[in-house]
């Protein structure tokens, strides 16, 4: 009986070493949030090539990630920034976004928009 809980033991060894070593995790964004946060709303976006979006403010803040394609970011008194795919990015709440352009001409841009709300506001508002 010894040799074969051996055995076993040695096979479960074998097994977690495994599962560690096809798990990795990679930070992508690490943000503070000055709010409390009683609902997620999670959105894919696509934009056509070459359309830039209107300026624009969150009333919550809104996280996410580029699935594909490129964006040019800039918040309001930042420098604009080029998002590529994998990139994470953070909006904060009630700040004016200049950018959030489809970067190419011939590809469209699809990203994931992960809202955070406290309560039942919207989840943008266009600046005219």
């Amino acid at each position: 009986m010894k040799p074969f809980i051996i055995v076993i033991l040695m096979l479960n060894s074998v097994v977690i070493m495994a599962q560690q070593k096809t798990i990795s995790r990679k930070e992508l964004l690490k943000t503070a949030l000055d709010q409390s946060v009683k609902s997620a709303e999670i959105q894919e976006i696509t934009m056509a090539a070459g359309l830039p979006a209107p300026k624009h403010v969150h009333p919550c803040p809104v996280v996410g990630i580029i699935k594909s394609g490129e964006a040019v970011f800039q918040i309001e008194g930042q420098k604009s920034i080029l998002l590529r795919e994998g990139d994470a990015f953070y909006e904060p709440k009630n700040t004016t976004i200049l950018h959030f352009d489809n970067a190419s001409a011939e590809k469209p841009l699809v990203f994931t928009a992960i809202y955070l709300k406290e309560g039942s506001e919207e989840n943008i508002k266009f600046i005219k």
